[in-house]
């Protein structure tokens, strides 16, 4: 039976409102299309635990959490209060840097395989740049090989509008899982090659997600080195999720450098840059990195409460536990109902996804699928997978299960 539509009136009464102060309404992902255009909200108004409500009114049990940073929930008051303490009792922003900077340094160098040393910046952009160019001072060498999504930043965006060519002939994209790709590529260019960036969990925008095959990462590992370049891992989204050390913990392959964002402040904005001290110390004299609201205190104060919270309540395991209960469910309904739909990824963060057909109704199926899910409160997104936080509930995740077999259901008697 299809779900009734959503009230989304006060949010697209907003989006046509703020399309005449800002550039497309709201920034980049975040726009209507990349959901189901007058299916899904456009405006939070607020959120508590492993939920969210719309300015309509309507709650949804949110499992995109923010794109990843609400690894235990919203609203989480231990973190929040220690912010808000901090606030009142020292404030946060500086000519000089505060101490909790050592204090996170010193946090991430005993949990992360590769931080003999950190430096920490505001987004995952920043930080996944920054890592370039430590490696580039480092190598004294210019070309990149890349695969995963790095940012916004010149050097990696997608979407090429203004930016010149220049700024990124000298990037190179390489294949997740495909090491010859990779060799092909260092072979061309290994001289000149400074780093190697990889998502150590494979999450292509809108396509399946996809663990390392065995040996995929360590390769990737002995081909940076025979080249001389350095090898970084993007955990942007992997660390501080898929376990406390990230994935290079996980996995057992430590890199280079690695870079994390996302999870480690629990929605507070913080990227940080960790490796070998030999790479990390051209950022004393060589390499240029500042930024006004770098050293703000707020996120590293943030940052450190919810890593001892994740160490304490050992969130990432109750995290493993439901995802994985939650990818055995979905596997037995999409084995149930075969409508070519999938589910892929790890407990942490997996993506439902259609395969491709001749005739592309997997497009039409993809639409059906989301707008049912979200037309009953369950905020998935179409092209991005999504995450498990602490705070969703067995009622959320047995409720979503069950919605999920009513969408499949729909889908088969629509579409057979």
């Amino acid at each position: 039976m299809e779900a009734k539509k959503l009230n989304l009136e006060n949010s697209l009464k907003e989006f046509d409102h703020g399309k005449s102060l800002i550039p497309g309404g709201v920034l980049g992902i975040r726009r209507p299309y990349n959901f189901v255009e007058g299916e899904f909200p456009v405006y939070f108004d607020s959120g508590k635990g492993g939920r969210v409500t719309d300015i309509d009114g309507n709650e949804y049990i949110d499992y995109l959490c923010a794109y990843g940073p609400m690894i235990i929930g919203n609203r989480e008051e231990e973190i929040d209060n220690a912010v808000i303490n901090q606030i009142r009792e020292k404030g946060f922003c500086f000519s000089l840097t505060q101490k909790y900077q050592n204090q996170l340094a010193e946090k991430m160098k005993e949990l992360i395989p590769c931080a003999e040393m950190s430096l920490f910046v505001c987004t995952g952009s920043d930080a996944t740049t920054t890592a370039i160019r430590l490696s580039r001072s480092y190598t004294g060498k210019k070309k990149v090989m890349r695969c995963g999504y790095h940012g916004w930043h010149d050097w990696c965006v997608e979407v090429k509008g203004g930016v010149p060519e220049k700024l990124y002939e000298d990037v190179h994209e390489f294949h997740y899982n495909n090491l010859e790709s990779l060799e092909n590529l260092l072979k061309e260019y290994g001289d000149d090659t400074a780093a190697v960036i990889v998502t150590p969990v494979g999450h292509p925008l809108a396509a399946e997600m996809e663990e390392p095959k065995p040996g995929f990462l360590e390769g990737c590992k002995e081909l940076a080195h025979k080249y001389g370049a350095v090898l970084i891992f993007d955990e942007i989204r992997s660390g501080f999720r898929v376990s406390i050390g990230g994935a290079q913990k996980y996995y057992g392959v430590t890199p280079d450098m690695a870079v994390f964002g996302k999870a480690m402040a629990n929605g507070y904005p913080i990227g940080a840059v960790t490796g070998k001290a030999e790479i990390m110390k051209e950022g004393e004299a060589n390499v240029f990195i500042s930024s006004t609201f770098f050293p703000n205190s707020l996120s590293f104060v943030a940052a450190l409460k919810t890593i001892e919270i994740l160490e304490r309540d050992k969130v990432l395991d109750t995290i493993w536990e439901k995802g994985n209960y939650f990818i055995e469910k979905v596997q037995a309904l999409i084995e149930k109902h075969d409508v070519g739909a999938r589910i892929t990824g790890i407990a942490p963060m997996m993506f439902i996804t259609f395969d491709k057909d001749a005739n592309k109704t997997y497009k039409a199926k993809r639409t059906e699928f989301y707008t049912q899910l979200i037309r009953k409160g369950v905020f998935l997104q179409p092209f991005h997978h999504g995450y498990i936080c602490y705070r969703h509930t067995q009622e959320d995740l047995d409720y979503t299960i069950n919605t999920i077999d009513e969408a499949l259901a729909y889908i088969k008697d629509k579409y057979q």
